[in-house]
C-alpha cells in the first residue's frame, strides 16, 4: 500500500502543472498550495525509511523548500506564486548537482557506481561531463520555467512545465545513455 500510495503522490506532483491549470478554475490558489503541502509531507513520511542517510538531508531540505512554498502560497493565494513551483525544483536540483561538482563524488557518479561500483578513472570524469550537462539542463529548464510563470499565459506555462520540460529532460537523458553505450564501447576496445 505504501508503494502505491507513493507512486501516486510522485505522480500527482509531476502533474502539478496541470493541477494549477485545471484547478484555478475550481479553487482559490491557497487550496493548491495547501494540496502541495499535504501531498509533500506524506511523501518525505513514506519516503524517509527508503532513503540511506547520507542521501536523506537532500531529501529533507527539497521537501522543506517545496512546502515553504506551498505555505506562501496558501498565505498570499496568489497563481504567480504558484507557479514558482517547477522554478524553484530546477533551483534546486542545479544547487545539488552543481554541489557535487565541488564537493565529489557527482550526483552522476553516484548513480554511476550503483551499476559498477569499480567505476574507473575514464568513467569518473564521464560522470563529470554529464553533472555539467545536468546543471546546464537545469539553468536553461530553470530560466524557461521562470519566463513562462512571468508571462502571465497560463496555457503556455503549463504547455511547457507539464509537458515540454518533461520531453526535454527524458531527451537528454535518452541521448546520454546513447553516449554513454558508445563511450563504453570505445573504452572496451582500448
Amino acid at each position: 500500500m505504501k508503494i502505491i500510495s507513493l507512486i501516486l503522490l510522485s505522480l500527482l506532483l509531476i502533474a502539478y502543472p496541470l493541477v494549477i491549470y485545471f484547478g484555478l478554475d475550481y479553487f482559490e490558489v491557497r487550496y493548491i498550495g495547501l494540496l502541495l503541502v499535504l501531498v509533500l509531507t506524506l511523501r518525505f513520511f513514506l519516503l524517509k525509511n527508503k532513503i540511506p542517510n547520507e542521501k536523506r538531508n537532500l531529501l529533507n531540505k527539497t521537501t522543506l523548500a517545496g512546502i515553504l512554498l506551498g505555505f506562501i502560497i496558501v498565505i498570499f493565494n496568489q497563481p504567480l506564486i504558484a507557479q514558482f513551483y517547477p522554478v524553484l525544483m530546477s533551483l534546486i536540483a542545479f544547487i545539488i548537482f552543481a554541489y557535487s561538482l565541488f564537493n565529489p563524488p557527482t550526483i552522476i557518479e553516484l548513480f554511476a557506481r550503483i551499476q559498477q561500483p569499480d567505476l574507473p578513472e575514464s568513467g569518473i570524469q564521464y560522470t563529470r561531463k554529464v553533472t555539467i550537462a545536468w546543471c546546464l539542463f537545469f539553468i536553461i529548464n530553470g530560466s524557461i520555467a521562470t519566463y513562462t510563470a512571468l508571462s502571465g499565459d497560463l496555457a503556455l506555462w503549463t504547455l511547457y512545465n507539464g509537458l515540454i520540460s518533461y520531453l526535454l529532460m527524458g531527451l537528454l537523458f535518452g541521448i546520454e545513455f546513447l553516449i554513454r553505450i558508445y563511450v563504453k564501447k570505445q573504452h572496451a576496445k582500448t
